[in-house]
């Protein structure tokens, strides 16, 4: 496992919580748009700190921080994920994992054994443009098993989506609606060009925006929009 970033102070990535957030390298997709580009291949990325020095940080934030947002690339792609949040929890931090879907089997042990506090799934589009999106084949019978885990209500969650106008149009919102039916909380967050993402692409306007949480409300009504001015 490589931790390639450590932001030392969130307010915003762990909800309702003071923390920090990870950044392990590896990730399984290859959406173009991602704003953490460089963290797609670990191979190609030299790590920030050692889990020991993870953790000594941690055991200087003890009373200060609240959570560990564990973030990627993709963080159940490393195999050893579980025994480091193992020993955040130990700590005594909550531990919010975010996650693209796609390891369901390990997703659904590490709630079952109650070792996160907090879920965020990214829903990259329909299921019909997944591939279009995230640059891969996917084997969306993972996906759509990560979301029926979440939809069981056994941990704090979320479901969001990074709108691109060059992948998404106002209409995919019904069907992604109708994907996570019922859901606790989704968000719809409007893309932010960064000089970490490499190509170049276009956000929707607000008012498009605003269409596609209409269409998504019928299916989910704590819908909301993020990252809008």
């Amino acid at each position: 496992m490589k931790i390639c970033g450590l932001q030392k102070l969130t307010l915003l990535d762990y909800p309702g919580s003071i923390a920090c957030t990870v950044f392990l390298g590896g990730c399984n997709f290859k959406c173009p748009y991602c704003y953490n580009s460089s963290l797609i291949t670990a191979n190609d990325v030299e790590p920030l700190m050692s889990e020991d020095d993870l953790l000594s940080f941690l055991d200087s934030r003890k009373g200060k921080l609240k959570g560990v947002a564990i973030t990627g690339g993709e963080p159940l792609i490393n195999k050893d994920i579980k025994q480091l949040i193992i020993k955040i929890k130990e700590k005594g931090f909550k531990v919010k994992l975010d996650t693209n879907g796609s390891f369901p089997e390990v997703l659904k042990e590490l709630i079952d054994e109650k070792l996160v506090d907090y879920v965020a799934m990214d829903i990259k589009n329909t299921y019909e443009k997944y591939e279009f999106t995230t640059g891969v084949h996917v084997n969306i019978e993972k996906i759509k098993k990560s979301v029926a885990i979440l939809l069981e209500n056994k941990v704090d969650y979320e479901f969001r989506t990074t709108v691109i106008k060059e992948f998404h149009q106002v209409e995919d919102f019904k069907n992604i609606g109708t994907i996570i039916k019922g859901a606790k909380n989704y968000f719809i967050q409007c893309f932010q060009d960064k000089e970490s993402v490499q190509g170049s692409f276009n956000p929707l306007t607000k008012q498009e925006l605003l269409e596609c949480l209409n269409n998504v409300k019928p299916f989910v009504a704590n819908a909301s929009l993020r990252g809008i001015d």
